[in-house]
């Protein structure tokens, strides 16, 4: 028969084991999401069937990229590897939906650097053609070092523009508005206005898709192509996203569809806060058009 000195003994023993154990359980987490997790790249395909798809444009790939965050967690290693795997893919055309660098980062890496870096890396992508957006990080920093830099590497950048992307006598037309949160985005310059051809819209922000379908030209946008969410970067199961962003809370990730337009939102490859994602994978996504 045990004593009661014992069974107190044996009680703190419990209490120390759980404890313990708790902690290895932690620390195996973190290492998983910060070390693991954070650098398994998922490649996603989804076909977006457009209405108006010239033919020559059937099976035309679209390679979205978005929220690198070269500077403060996102290795030039990791983004070079992105890169490799792009190539891989072999698209006819590459979009960037923002977010190149890290505002507030407190690496060794001062804006300036990571934002040449960033862009540098990225002119090793192969595909004909290559077109970025602004995210709000860029323009907290500074935009015109963002622009500078990409446009140096010969990848140019739609801010409240768009242009004409021709096939076999063919086009339709690709736009992209300033960064909603902190620029000054103009849909009237982000869109032709009178198109006779899709248009597809490179907006930083999803939930800006609101805006958008309120605006008189918003029923002339196909599809629309966002980042900015991290797709919550970590994701508890039965729960959802812990943290998301202004702008970024109602379209999270994935594919949706408001009639005529369409929106997909990127979960990014970078992360900010902290260098974890869990439940929320990096994430490349093909999209390859064909008419409705």
């Amino acid at each position: 028969m045990s004593s009661p000195r014992d069974a107190s003994s044996n009680l703190r023993l419990t209490r120390r084991s759980f404890v313990l154990g708790s902690g290895v359980a932690a620390a195996g987490l973190a290492l998983y999401s910060g070390e693991i997790a954070r650098h398994m790249i998922d490649k996603v395909e989804t076909t977006i069937r457009i209405a108006n798809l010239p033919d020559t444009f059937r099976g035309f790939r679209i390679v979205q990229l978005s929220d690198i965050h070269l500077d403060e967690f996102t290795e030039p290693l990791f983004l070079e590897h992105a890169v490799n795997r792009i190539n891989e893919m072999k698209p006819d055309l590459v979009l960037l939906t923002g977010d190149f660098i890290t505002r507030g980062s407190l690496t060794f890496l001062v804006s300036s650097h990571a934002a040449h870096r960033c862009a540098e890396i990225l002119s090793g992508l192969k595909a004909p053609q290559t077109f970025a957006i602004l995210g709000n990080h860029d323009v907290a920093v500074d935009s015109a070092l963002v622009v500078n830099a990409l446009q140096t590497a010969k990848i140019p950048v739609l801010v409240n523009s768009y242009v004409a992307i021709e096939k076999g006598g063919s086009r339709f037309w690709l736009g992209g508005t300033d960064d909603t949160n902190g620029g000054h985005p103009d849909l009237d310059l982000s869109i032709p206005t009178d198109p006779k051809a899709p248009v597809i819209l490179m907006v930083h922000e999803p939930d800006y898709a609101d805006v958008l379908i309120a605006h008189p030209k918003g029923k002339l946008v196909d599809f629309m192509l966002s980042g900015h969410t991290h797709g919550g970067q970590v994701r508890v199961p039965l729960y959802g996203p812990l943290i998301l962003p202004p702008q970024g809370q109602k379209y999270v990730e994935g594919h949706f569809r408001f009639g005529k337009l369409q929106l997909y939102v990127n979960r990014g490859i970078g992360t900010v806060g902290l260098p974890f994602r869990f439940n929320c994978a990096p994430e490349i996504t093909v999209h390859t058009l064909q008419p409705e």
